[in-house]
């Protein structure tokens, strides 16, 4: 079984959350889903568990960090093609995501990035196989 990763993030409306994410094209696994929690599907070893807030508060002793004004975190995905990082950034920007970092353009690596409506950082970044393949 290959291993996976679940990142768990404190949300304040699941239902704006799970609405912006269903937006970029994400789904969301309904088995391990209920009224304060999502499992927001990022690929078959990846999924990003969405907790309300009291929900979150469960599972850690700690505050919870306020992402508006403090970066907990930057996720990172990769994306197919330099269009797929546009296509996706766009598509969060216009369904009630905000500007996070400025575009980096070096070539053989292109990103860009936005915040979710919890002000969650997601950076999507394209690598051109070739560089890829000739680092390993």
């Amino acid at each position: 079984m290959p291993q996976m990763i679940f990142l768990n993030l404190p949300v304040k409306n699941l239902e704006t959350t799970k609405g912006f994410f269903g937006k970029l094209g994400f789904s969301f696994n309904p088995q391990f889903s209920d009224e304060n929690t999502a499992c927001l599907v990022i690929s078959d070893t990846i999924f990003a568990m969405l907790l309300t807030e009291p929900r979150f508060k469960e599972f850690t002793k700690k505050e919870i960090v306020d992402a508006s004004k403090y970066t907990e975190a930057l996720f990172a995905l990769s994306a197919e093609s330099r269009e797929r990082v546009d296509e996706l950034v766009d598509t969060a920007l216009a369904s009630g995501g905000s500007p996070a970092n400025e575009t980096v353009d070096q070539g053989f690596m292109y990103g860009r990035s936005f915040q979710d409506p919890d002000h969650h950082i997601w950076e999507v970044v394209w690598m051109d196989p070739a560089v890829v393949q000739d680092q390993g």
